[in-house]
């Protein structure tokens, strides 16, 4: 009797195991991101930058499986349809899953920009940028958070790192004259 509890109990341990699916290592696009960054700054118009970081969206949303896929694509279309408890609810699921997957905790800071917990988001940026450090939609979103929680200065510095990799990012606008990050004493 005691045989056939170990085993019965081996079986259900077995069966767990293959149903307690881990995420694969999620694809490295990381020359062909690189390529399309070199392209980017070598852009002669914002529209044709626009179609360089679109392929770069394209790589960063290609996720580990199709488990990891489903709960990107239908975190971001929650958060598109402003669904944004939902869509944290998936992209917590993916983090979760794929703790090395960088565009789940992107994904997930942009969310959290949108609800204006701006700490919560620069936590997500930060794990995104050290999982793919360049990332252009983190580092502008680092940005973006950092002017959120007013570190106006930290903000400059983050969002200078991301237009030396695409100098068409349309947040360059807030260095301008009279943009919110436009540099100290420049209206002399």
């Amino acid at each position: 009797m005691t045989h056939a509890f170990l085993a019965a109990l081996a079986v259900v341990a077995l069966s767990c195991t293959a149903h307690a699916q881990s995420c694969p290592a999620a694809p490295d696009h990381s020359e062909s991101v690189d390529a399309l960054i070199n392209q980017v700054q070598k852009a002669e118009s914002q529209s044709d930058a626009r179609a360089i970081s679109n392929q770069m969206w394209e790589l960063w949303t290609d996720a580990p499986d199709a488990r990891a896929q489903g709960l990107l694509d239908r975190g971001m279309a929650r958060r598109e349809a402003w669904d944004l408890l939902g869509a944290l609810d998936e992209l917590d699921q993916l983090v979760d899953y794929c703790p090395n997957y960088a565009e789940g905790y992107n994904q997930r800071a942009f969310v959290n920009y949108l609800r204006q917990d701006f700490a919560a988001a620069l936590q997500d940026l930060n794990v995104t940028i050290e999982l793919s450090p360049n990332h252009i939609g983190a580092l502008s979103g680092r940005a973006l958070s950092l002017l959120g929680l007013k570190r106006l200065d930290d903000a400059r510095a983050a969002l200078a790192e991301a237009l030396e990799l695409n100098p068409w990012l349309s947040e360059r606008a807030l260095l301008e004259p009279g943009g919110l990050l436009e540099p100290p004493g420049q209206d002399i």
